[in-house]
């Protein structure tokens, strides 16, 4: 068996360059088609209800993948299960868009969920080892800018694509990203020895209920608020089926010989704990990610590219941030003392948001966004190099796998947070509002008086009595006014989950200093 030593060496920026290419692009494409979802609909003649599968099927499929993708890079080599999960992510895309149905649509979304879930966990574990842990930080600075600036960038670019060419060509976008990410790794990526000499046993059970649970689990999650939650009995049944399935699969894992997820890896303090801190601080991320758009495109008028114009400058912020969050790390700065000051940042930012009015302007939006970007820069490099600490190198592939599980699963139970206190609040606003909508109310009425004045004097361009054309005016005031004090709530909510994540960041422990560089560990 050919020692670890005996391995080609090769650059370990290239390496990095090999993997982030294709995490890039699969991170973008859970983002990307979420605005041609209308275009998709009309073109293929879908519901509503139908066409969300588009995403769903997508979500489901990658969750199920990403913790069990160690254990497949073990049975399969590294290499050769990151070549087939490009080839199969690039050939499904292709389908994609040529898809003349929704069904076959449905079909091939789930199939490139499948090949590309596999892609961020590999290509974590990858940079890991290619950079000796002194210059973890730098590998996931690396990483991270895909990460965190791919979802920002994939409705910018998906609309784009979209209003000037094609739905279709979201997909096929995908083509020669992903024809150059196989020539890459075919060259520049080599397994460990440890990979190709491990046995495999298939852990049938866990596979099983794995796969029930987290796909039970995140069909709830992106159909919950459109379903009522558990008003709906469809949303109860996959919720009981998530829950059991889940909790026996823990218990199975924990007392399996050969597990396809090792949990014991959450012994690991330091692991447990970036895992707790991950998943909550992608909670708050993404669920305040999927509101800043919503906000600016419904209430202030704002064109999706405007939307994304505003989202912009914040991942130009990270994309310098993280880099000199690597280096800091690599000159000796402690990455919790990082970690805690960007969680710091990152709640400022969303109690900036929590503070947003009607009559703001592009800056007072924009400004909130950059500063929450420098947060998010110092939170994910330091945090997923701390996590690292104590996991030894053979163990890496299957915490990178959970580790990218929870961050998905943190931003899928974000969104669906968000969503829904947002909907819940602006009820209530709403309820409050209106009870100041009486006769007896002296600013209601000099408001009234003032509307139907205007609409007395410009009578040919409405098509109703004055009155009623100023009581309509007044009751779309009244939602707009109650729709942005539910933002407000729930930005001030993500801000304080966000905050309450400070203390755990001194659970833990120092990185030790390595003994020697780990070599060929491409």
């Amino acid at each position: 068996m050919t020692d670890a030593r005996e391995l080609p060496r090769v650059n370990k920026w290239i390496v990095a360059l090999t993997v982030m290419l294709p995490t890039f692009i699969e991170v973008m494409d859970t983002s990307v088609v979420n605005v041609s979802l209308p275009h998709i609909q009309g073109s293929l003649n879908a519901g509503l209800d139908e066409v969300t599968w588009v995403l769903t099927s997508y979500l489901v499929s990658n969750a199920i993948i990403i913790p069990i993708t160690g254990w497949l890079a073990g049975i399969f080599g590294r290499k050769r299960y990151l070549i087939f999960s490009l080839v199969v992510f690039t050939v499904s895309s292709i389908v994609c868009g040529a898809a003349p149905s929704l069904e076959v649509l449905v079909l091939f979304r789930i199939l490139q969920g499948l090949g590309g879930g596999g892609l961020q966990p590999l290509s974590q574990a990858i940079l890991l080892e290619s950079f000796p842990p002194r210059e973890h930080g730098i590998a996931m600075a690396a990483f991270g800018m895909g990460v965190v600036m791919a979802p920002i960038l994939g409705p910018v670019v998906g609309g784009w694509i979209t209003d000037n060419w094609n739905w279709r060509w979201v997909f096929y976008i995908n083509l020669p990203a992903g024809i150059l990410a196989v020539a890459m790794a075919i060259f520049f990526i080599h397994d460990p020895a440890y990979i190709r000499r491990r046995t495999i046993q298939i852990d049938k059970w866990g596979l099983f209920l794995l796969t029930l649970g987290l796909g039970s689990l995140q069909i709830v999650l992106d159909k919950g608020e459109r379903e009522d939650w558990f008003n709906s009995e469809f949303i109860i049944i996959l919720a009981v089926i998530a829950l059991v399935s889940l909790s026996i699969f823990v218990l199975v894992e924990l007392r399996a010989a050969h597990p396809v997820v090792n949990l014991r890896v959450f012994r690991d303090r330091s692991f447990a704990a970036g895992n707790i801190i991950m998943f909550a601080g992608f909670f708050c991320l993404f669920g305040s990610i999927v509101l800043l758009p919503l906000y600016l495109q419904n209430l202030m008028s704002y064109t999706a590219l405007w939307a994304g114009l505003v989202l912009g400058p914040g991942g130009l912020a990270s994309f310098v941030v993280m880099p000199v969050a690597g280096i800091l790390m690599k000159k000796g700065v402690n990455p919790r003392n990082l970690l805690a000051i960007g969680l710091t940042i990152a709640a400022y930012s969303l109690w900036l948001m929590s503070g947003f009015a009607l009559d703001g302007s592009f800056m007072t939006f924009t400004w909130p966004r950059v500063v929450q970007a420098v947060g998010m820069g110092l939170f994910f490099v330091p945090l997923s190099a701390a996590t690292y600490v104590g996991i030894p190198r053979e163990e890496m592939g299957n915490a990178s796998g959970i580790f990218n599980l929870l961050r998905n699963l943190g931003g899928s139970f974000g969104v669906a947070f968000s969503t829904t206190v947002l909907a819940q609040r602006s009820q209530v606003h709403q309820s409050f509002l209106v009870e100041n909508i009486t006769p007896y109310n002296k600013a209601f009425q000099s408001f009234y008086a003032q509307l139907t004045e205007w609409f007395q004097m410009n009578q040919t361009h409405i098509h109703a009595l004055p009155d009623k054309a100023a009581m309509a005016v007044t009751y779309r005031e009244v939602l707009r006014q109650a729709s942005m004090l539910a933002f407000n709530d729930t930005f001030w909510l993500l801000a304080i989950g966000t905050a309450v994540l400070v203390p755990l960041t001194l659970i833990f422990r120092r990185a030790r200093a390595p003994a020697a560089p780990m070599e060929g560990m491409h």
